[in-house]
């Protein structure tokens, strides 16, 4: 660990803007922490704030006490990034404790970050930064000033990538990383993607957007050429045909309607995704097949409240098969881009283990609803052809 506490050493001063440690090494406790720089009676200190599940808890240290409290966090935890006014730091640590560090000069300086106790939000994109991308999409100024109208996207892009954020240290940094981005639409959240992992986080990725609008697509081919992304790439296709990978580390799908999500988990579990991010729209398929069950009638007897009551279970069944496929799952509240209620994402690490409770639950869920959703279908399907 000297290496690490060399590198806190020399950042946890002025210039210092947050750290994040993730990748905790056991599923129980705590599984993220974020910290931030605080003046407190004209003395720089360092905020901790570390999430569990559920809580989260807060402890303001000295340079010292951070430092001495960061190396024990990383002795639980596989990463770490830290941001400076003037770089951007990783540390990794493998099974067998051995850290690597790796450091990158900012090309242009961060603003120094706000140390005030009830200080607004710090976001992932900072104001103050340009980001071509944002510009364009009229979220930002060519200063790099948020459009104060536009603040609730600029807030859900963000919310977007602090999914990614959690997920980082399941991502291999040793090689080419493929995304699959399906029904990516205007996609300004696969640019965000991009910007974050390549150009932030210094990974080598390859992502891949595919929707069927033409013209949508030709656009947004254009400005990953404009803005020299070479390895963001988008395709006019369907989720259900696509056949252009053999392997995909992640599987973006985000607002596919109906059973195209369906296809498209279907499609990330075939390729053994290592990560999924689905936020799934329009659960129609479960409120039109589902039995008549009675102990259900004062839900399945008024169409509003069916359909809504079809909507969940149609996803909590998408989240089980995930489980049962070997993935760790969470349901998690997603801010939507469009403003609808559709605001469940589902995010998935494969840890390569079937749950034999979820396939369980799966089985006495459908039959008592008498239903089998397309998810399940086309699972099924993979698993005879597999034995065949």
């Amino acid at each position: 660990m000297e290496e690490i506490s060399k590198l806190l050493d020399e950042v946890l001063n002025k210039e210092f803007i947050r750290a994040v440690v993730s990748g905790p090494r056991t599923k129980d406790g705590i599984i993220k922490i974020k910290v931030r720089p605080l003046e407190m009676k004209g003395e720089l200190c360092f905020q901790l704030e570390s999430f569990t599940k559920t809580q989260a808890f807060h402890e303001n240290l000295d340079a010292r006490g951070a430092r001495e409290k960061l190396l024990e966090y990383m002795g639980e935890f596989r990463q770490m990034q830290i941001d400076t006014t003037g770089e951007e730091c990783s540390v990794l640590v493998s099974k067998k404790g051995k850290a690597t560090v790796k450091r990158k000069k900012r090309k242009v300086r961060a603003p120094e970050a706000d140390r005030a106790h009830n200080r607004t939000k710090r976001y992932i994109l900072e104001e103050g930064i340009p980001v071509p991308f944002l510009q364009d999409l009229g979220v930002m100024t060519a200063e790099g000033k948020i459009v104060r109208t536009r603040m609730d996207k600029f807030r859900k892009i963000n919310r977007f990538l602090e999914f990614i954020e959690d997920i980082l240290p399941e991502l291999d940094r040793g090689r080419e990383l493929t995304i699959l981005d399906f029904g990516c639409g205007k996609s300004y959240l696969t640019f965000a993607m991009y910007y974050y992992l390549h150009e932030m986080q210094g990974y080598d990725i390859r992502i891949i957007g595919l929707d069927l609008k033409e013209d949508v697509i030709r656009r947004c081919g254009e400005l990953a050429e404009k803005y020299g992304y070479g390895k963001l790439k988008f395709l006019v296709g369907d989720i259900a045909d696509y056949e252009g990978v053999d392997q995909v580390d992640m599987v973006v799908t985000l607002h596919a309607c109906d059973t195209a999500t369906d296809y498209a988990l279907a499609k990330a579990i075939g390729w053994n995704a290592k990560v999924i991010l689905s936020v799934p729209c329009c659960q129609h398929e479960l409120n039109g097949t589902m039995g008549s069950v009675d102990v259900l009638a004062p839900v399945m007897d008024f169409g509003l409240l069916k359909e809504r009551f079809a909507a969940l279970v149609t996803d909590g069944l998408r989240a089980k098969y995930l489980e049962r496929e070997g993935y760790e799952t969470q349901v998690l509240e997603f801010i939507d881009m469009e403003h609808t209620p559709k605001n469940i994402l589902l995010r998935a690490v494969r840890k390569n283990k079937g749950d034999q409770k979820a396939a369980e639950e799966i089985r006495k869920c459908e039959e008592f609803l008498q239903a089998v959703p397309t998810l399940g279908r086309l699972l099924a399907d993979k698993g005879e052809n597999r034995a065949e």
